[in-house]
């Protein structure tokens, strides 16, 4: 399973309810994954990041 390797952040189980004349249409569940990406950490590492995290890190970059 692919999952931020800073964060931890992984897939969720997510689903939603149709209603359809009145009474809701139970559909099954889809996997949603979160946005990764290839990108270099402090120690000059690759990893797998998630857009958030890419984000803080650009953020700690400029502030050093």
């Amino acid at each position: 399973m692919r999952q931020c390797e800073i964060c931890g952040k992984g897939r969720k189980m997510a689903g939603k309810r149709n209603k359809l004349r009145g009474h809701f249409n139970p559909t099954p569940l889809q996997a949603k994954y979160p946005n990764l990406q290839k990108t270099l950490d402090q120690n000059g590492k690759r990893v797998l990041a998630c857009t958030n995290c890419l984000k803080t890190l650009a953020k700690r970059a400029a502030r050093a």
